[in-house]
């Protein structure tokens, strides 16, 4: 799969999530196998990129191509110019989202809400295209509601006016995260488009990803929360994906270092307290993947420290674990 000049290693791909996929989770998706990363979800407004949030969410992989960014508001020249000064600080693909279903994002007419407004979907891409020199992809729903599925007219303005590549969560910003996947619908979309079409939505096994992929024909698979506490998923679905049969799994020894490296890498990037506080719903989603966890999962989530975190870590792993099913 190509988005623009940039061929990607992997057709599967994690999607940006707002308060998950910082740099160090994204660097470790990267290194099980992930095609492209792209950085959370960053305000449009410019004037808000000096908290401290803003300037982790900009801190880009300037060691991964192709580096990408997604940006989110509702003012097309405002979106124009954030576009451009993540194109200065190194980004390499832009990513306009319209797909958020969160209130709080809707109520300002960003993210899936702009599918309600084809002018203003029209304005904001044709504006945002005409300002870079980079592509510009775009993250998107089936509709506002399963009454107004827009998602193929939303798709051809997108084509229409240069996106140059497509990511679908297969459900309707009223949907939110219910319900199953409307994979036909994005096979709809498919066909209605030229342009690269991603897939997104419950793809959490190998084995649903070649389903999604048969019943789509999408050119790649965008995996969200089935990465969260499972990074290695992308290992997983490259394997099933070449040889329809699962890898070896997950070696106890492996997953410990996996969570060992990524607290460290947390609390390195965030410093204390923070590092520990954003280091507790990682913890949380890991404890998922592992059986008799409820004891060091209560533990670990109110410990203060860095050091405390990692110590209980080892100290769950030398008592011997099993791995969930």
């Amino acid at each position: 799969m190509k988005i623009g000049p940039f061929e990607l290693a992997s057709p599967f791909v994690l999607a940006p999530m707002a308060g998950v996929t910082d740099a160090p989770f994204r660097q470790l998706c990267r290194a099980f196998g992930a095609g492209m990363t792209t950085s959370e979800m960053t305000t449009a407004d410019t004037r808000l990129w000096q908290t401290a949030k803003s300037r982790r969410r900009l801190d880009l992989d300037l060691d991964a191509e192709p580096i990408a960014v997604q940006i989110a508001g509702s003012d097309p020249q405002q979106l124009a110019e954030a576009a451009k000064a993540c194109i200065d600080r190194g980004a390499q693909i832009i990513d306009i989202n319209m797909g958020c279903p969160a209130k709080k994002v809707c109520r300002k007419l960003a993210g899936s809400a702009l599918l309600k407004d084809e002018r203003l979907v029209t304005d904001i891409i044709s504006t945002v295209v005409n300002a870079v020199d980079v592509p510009v992809t775009l993250k998107m729903r089936t509709g506002w509601d399963p009454e107004h599925r827009t998602g193929n007219i939303i798709a051809r303005i997108a084509e229409e006016n240069g996106i140059q590549a497509l990511a679908v969560h297969g459900r309707t910003r009223e949907c939110r995260y219910k319900g199953p996947a409307e994979y036909e619908t994005i096979a709809q979309i498919k066909d209605s488009v030229s342009i690269p079409v991603i897939a997104n939505g419950d793809i959490d096994t190998p084995e649903k990803s070649l389903e999604v992929l048969r019943l789509t024909n999408a050119d790649g698979l965008m995996i969200g929360r089935g990465a969260q506490g499972r990074p290695w998923i992308f290992r997983e679905l490259l394997h099933f994906l070449k040889y329809e049969t699962t890898g070896a799994p997950l070696a106890k020894k492996e997953l410990r270092d996996i969570m060992l490296g990524h607290l460290k890498d947390m609390h390195r990037f965030y410093g204390e307290p923070a590092g520990v506080r954003v280091a507790r719903k990682h913890l949380i989603w890991y404890c998922k993947n592992i059986v008799d966890s409820d004891e060091y999962r209560y533990k670990v989530v109110r410990v203060e420290s860095g050091e405390e975190q990692i110590e209980l870590t080892r100290g769950y792993f030398e008592r011997g674990i099993s791995l969930a099913a």
